[in-house]
Formats: C-alpha cells, structure tokens, sequence
C-alpha cells in the first residue's frame, strides 16, 4: 500500500514534466524571430536591424516589456512584397489586490501582420533614444 503511495505521485510527475517539455518544443517551432534588447551595443545609430526569413503566413508581434522599457517603439518590418510600420506606445495597467499593487505592463498598438509570401524580412526597431530599457520582441506565426 505505502508503495503504490509513492509511486503514483512519482508518475504523475513524469507525465507532468514530459507534457511541459513537448509544450515547449511546440511554442519555439512558432516563433520565427526573437530579441531581447537590453544593451546598447544591439543598437546602430540608435536603432536595432536585423533580418530573417518568414513563411506565407499570419504572425503576431509579442513583447516582453517592464516599467523601464522604451515608451515608444517604432517596429519597420520591410521585405520585397511586404512594408510594415507601427509606432507602439508602453501601457501600464494597475492591479490592486486589497493587500498590494502591481503594474502590468504591454504595447499598444497593431500586433497582427499577414505575409503573402515566404522572403526574408528586415526588421528595424527604435526605442527613440531610451537604448538603456530592455524589452523582447518576438514575431510568433499564428
């Protein structure tokens, strides 16, 4: 009886960790670029650039911000049929739970884009001068 106690909850980990490891696997197959800016030396004249290659296909810009990430963040995706442009303004949203408060923090601004055609993508991203506050950015196929 006390094995059959300790082995159940042993397999029920298992299975637990082995469900998170394929999850994960799933969540890097759809990300098709990823930057966490945090240094200063990422930026070229005060703006990041870099390129990759992307499907036809719809995507969804997905941030990683803070309270000391950039207030503004112009995003210039260009390819050769395809021109993107979105200036993205830090919201912070407050939550009080009665015993603390909290800030939440995201962009605002258009996140959906729809390529027509597999090419590759340069991307140009500035933080308007604030080169100090760290942010990812991620562009995930829907």
């Amino acid at each position: 009886m006390n094995k059959k106690i300790i082995i159940i909850p042993v397999i029920l980990i298992i299975i637990a960790i082995g469900l998170s490891f394929n999850q994960s696997d799933k969540l890097s197959e759809k990300t098709v670029f990823h930057v966490t800016l945090a240094d200063p030396n990422l930026y070229k004249n005060g703006v990041y650039s870099s390129t990759f290659t992307v499907n036809e296909g719809d995507y969804i810009l997905k941030f990683v911000p803070n309270g000391d990430s950039p207030q503004s963040l112009n995003i210039l995706l260009k390819g050769e049929n395809y021109d993107f442009s979105e200036n993205f303004k830090l919201n912070g949203t407050l939550h009080q739970t009665g015993i603390s408060e909290y800030y939440t923090w995201d962009y605002d601004g258009h996140k959906e884009i729809s390529i027509p055609m597999e090419q590759t993508i340069i991307i140009e991203i500035d933080p308007n001068g604030n080169e100090l506050g760290s942010v990812s950015v991620d562009i995930i196929e829907k």
